[in-house]
Parts: structure tokens; C-alpha cells; sequence
């Protein structure tokens, strides 16, 4: 059509019946381009006016082996991965250098459609990132089918920094739970340091629902008691921010996005099928997901703080429970019976000590004043943690004395009928 245009154009403007610079406007050219297609035209006829390119083969086009092997490898070996991420394994694995755009080009016309599925974002106001690494860090848990479509679900807990976006670390779970939480902030502490502030959901591991009836020990002390992972980050001193939309922590959020495109493939590229293999492999792939995604902080100058005074790792992450030391100055954890040392005013019988159990399955027993009282071995394997007691104990609350005048522990005849349901028979 453009050629036809310009021909019907120049045969005006070779007999007389328009102007060069009539001819230039309504070609949208310049009079030095209109003056070489008229010589042209007068020369060769519309001939002239085709294209030189026209029936060539592109210069820069790929090779058409190249495009089939990307292809065969997109439909096989690769099969689910994004453009994105396929891109990186051609360079990383098969030495195939290509940008995303080509190989975005190549998978769609060989009709290869994207394996996710994009709708169209409601508006919403864009939140700067924090300014320097440490001033806020994202933790979630996610739940997927990591290790393939027909592999039963688990959790990948982990966080992420605000202002770099560097994954801090991960840990895979049966379920989300506190033990993967703790193990994470273990990860983050040991690796970094102390953030200033922490941003999760509002999941009932975070903080005590107001919905949820009061414990008596709460009662007593006149305030709610946090959970296990509250009263970690207030050891820590970490300010705890609860999101109201998943929008909200939307840098965690994405960062799972990438990780079910990219981590399971790579999981399966590496045959790892279990959660023991698949925290091995976590590591190294955390390093190249970081020097691939990370950026620079705006202020080089990080934020990460150091611990508490009189705090270490770890006491803060493990699950803390309370116990009343029975007459025999024993304290039964988890199946294990451990002797108390004496100390000089006598024994522990009937005290309330806190209980420590650690990520490694192992526990020790710490007198109110936290000097360490007795500690067990650490088992030859590790025991799921289960959190029996959701709150974190809560010091200076002795245990209600047990009233034995009690209307429940009396016997009433006209009731029972003549049995026994608490404790002797009364007169």
C-alpha cells in the first residue's frame, strides 16, 4: 500500500500536476528524499519504488536449529518455566545466550502460551521501599506443591528485606508453624543482625486474636500475653507491623510468585523430592536468586542492630513453656523425667520454672530468674515441634492454690448418688 501510494503520487508529480514540496507533505518526507525517487521513478518506472530488502533474509534472524532446540527444550526438560526464568537456564545450562523478548517470540509462535495466568491489577498507591537494608524485613510462609503437582503440599516460611529485596532466609515446613518461623529468624539473626521493624499477616501465630477468651493467668496479670513468636521479637526488640491485605506485604508476596515459577522447577532439575533435601538445597539457590534480584539500598549505610543486652540466639528463638516442679524436684518434658540440683534453701518442688525447647529437640529447665537449672541431651533425631501451650509464660504469676473446700470437691449424695467423683468421702 505504501508503494502504491508513492506511485500514484510520483506520476503527478512527473506530469506537472503537483508540486515537490505538495508531493514531500502528503509522502511525509523530505525534498531531498522526493527529488531521489523521482529520479528513480523516471529511471526504472515503479520498479525503483520496491524495498532493496524485499525477498532478502534477514541478517539478524536466528537460526532456525537454534529456535527448534529452544523450542524441544521449552515442551521437555523445561516444561512450566516462565520466559523469564527459561531464558536464564538456556544461558546458565545449555550455553543458549538469548533475550527474553526472543525467546518470549519463539515460545509463542511455536504455540507454547505463558504457564501463568496475568489479570489486570486494581489501583492501588505505590509504597516506597525503606531506605537501608535492616529497617524492615517481610515474613510469610507459603503453602505449595513444591516438589511437583502430584507431591503433597508444604510450607516454605522465609523473609525478605525491604529496601534490597534480598531473601534472608527460608526454610521448608510440613505446615507453617512457629519451629520454621523461629528457624528462619535464627537464619536472619545469625546471617545479619537485629531488625528494627518486622511486617507479617495477621495470623494467630503473630499475636493473640481479641476474640480468643482470656487464659485465668491473664486474667490475674491484667493484660493479653503474646504468642510464642510476639515474645521472641519483643526480646529482640523488633517493632512487630500486622498487614490487612496480602497487598500490603506485596515484596514477600511476589517473591513467592518467583518462587513457584523458579524454585520448583529447579527442585526438580536437581531431583530433590524431600523436605530434608530440599533445605540443603535452599542455600546455594538463595545466593543466585540474590545476586540475580537484589538491588542497592538508597542509604549504603544498613540498619541491622546487634542483640540485646544479656540476650543470645538462643534463648530468644525456641519455644518457652512453664512447669510446676513436682515433689521429687523432677520436671517431665516431652517424655523425659529431669532431676533438679538442690540449692541451699532446699529443693524446687511446686516452683514454677520455664522450660526451654530448642530447635534441635533438645530442652533445658531455667529457674524464675533465668539461670539454667538443668539441661538434656540433644536426641539423634530431631523431633517434630509441636507448640502444646500457644502463649509464652508468664513470669511472676504463681499457680492457683487448689481449694479443697471447693463446692466441686465435695461430695453431694443427692447428685452422685452415692459415688465418689472428687477426692474422699466427706462426713
Amino acid at each position: 500500500m505504501e508503494e502504491a501510494k508513492r506511485e500514484v503520487v510520483l506520476t503527478r508529480l512527473v506530469a506537472g500536476r503537483m508540486s515537490a514540496e505538495d508531493a514531500a507533505l502528503v509522502l511525509g518526507l523530505s525534498l531531498r528524499s522526493i527529488r531521489r525517487l523521482r529520479s528513480a521513478f523516471v529511471a526504472r518506472g515503479p520498479a525503483a519504488l520496491v524495498h532493496g530488502n524485499r525477498g532478502r533474509a534477514v541478517a539478524h534472524r536466528l537460526d532456525p536449529a537454534l529456535v527448534k532446540r529452544v523450542v524441544a527444550f521449552a515442551r521437555d526438560r523445561y516444561a512450566g518455566c516462565n520466559d523469564s526464568h527459561l531464558t536464564d537456564l538456556l544461558r546458565e545450562r545449555e550455553g543458549i545466550v538469548l533475550s527474553r523478548a526472543s525467546v518470549q517470540r519463539i515460545l509463542r509462535g511455536a504455540g507454547i502460551p505463558s504457564p501463568r495466568r496475568h489479570r489486570r491489577a486494581a489501583y492501588r498507591r505505590r509504597r516506597e521501599r525503606r531506605s537501608a537494608a535492616g529497617m524492615l524485613v517481610q515474613v510469610d510462609a507459603s503453602r505449595h506443591r513444591w516438589f511437583g503437582p502430584n507431591a503433597a503440599h508444604a510450607a516454605l516460611v522465609g523473609a525478605i528485606d525491604d529496601a534490597t529485596g534480598t531473601v534472608l532466609g527460608a526454610v521448608f515446613r510440613d505446615h507453617e508453624d512457629v519451629a520454621g518461623y523461629l528457624a528462619v529468624l535464627e537464619l536472619l539473626l545469625r546471617g545479619y543482625g537485629v531488625p528494627l521493624a518486622a511486617y507479617s499477616d495477621r495470623h494467630s501465630i503473630f499475636f493473640a486474636s481479641p476474640r480468643e477468651r482470656e487464659s485465668i493467668e491473664e486474667e490475674l496479670l491484667g493484660r493479653r500475653e503474646p504468642t510464642q513468636l510476639g515474645r521472641a521479637f519483643g526480646e529482640l526488640e523488633i517493632e512487630l507491623i500486622f498487614a490487612h491485605s496480602p497487598q500490603a506485604k506485596g515484596r514477600i508476596e511476589r517473591l513467592w510468585g518467583t518462587f513457584q515459577d523458579r524454585l520448583v522447577a529447579e527442585l526438580r532439575l536437581a531431583k530433590v523430592d524431600t523436605l530434608a533435601a530440599a533445605n540443603r538445597f535452599l542455600p546455594g539457590y538463595i545466593a543466585r536468586h540474590n545476586a540475580r534480584f537484589a538491588i542497592a539500598a538508597t542509604d549504603a549505610l544498613p540498619a541491622w542492630r546487634a542483640l540485646p543486652a544479656g540476650r543470645s540466639i538462643e534463648s530468644v528463638c525456641c519455644i518457652k513453656s512453664s512447669r510446676i516442679v513436682a515433689a521429687n524436684n523432677t520436671i517431665g518434658f516431652e517424655g523425659v523425667v529431669v532431676q533438679l540440683p538442690p540449692r541451699s534453701s532446699g529443693g524446687w518442688a511446686h516452683e514454677r520454672v520455664e522450660c526451654r525447647q530448642y530447635l534441635d529437640g533438645s530442652f533445658s529447665v531455667h529457674a524464675p530468674g533465668g539461670r539454667e537449672l538443668a539441661r538434656s541431651a540433644v536426641p539423634a533425631s530431631v523431633p517434630t515441634l509441636r507448640v502444646r501451650y500457644a502463649r509464652a509464660p508468664i513470669s511472676g504469676v504463681q499457680p492457683l492454690a487448689r481449694d479443697r473446700e471447693h463446692p466441686w470437691r465435695k461430695y453431694d449424695e443427692r447428685r452422685f448418688k452415692g459415688r465418689v467423683p472428687f477426692g474422699p468421702r466427706t462426713a
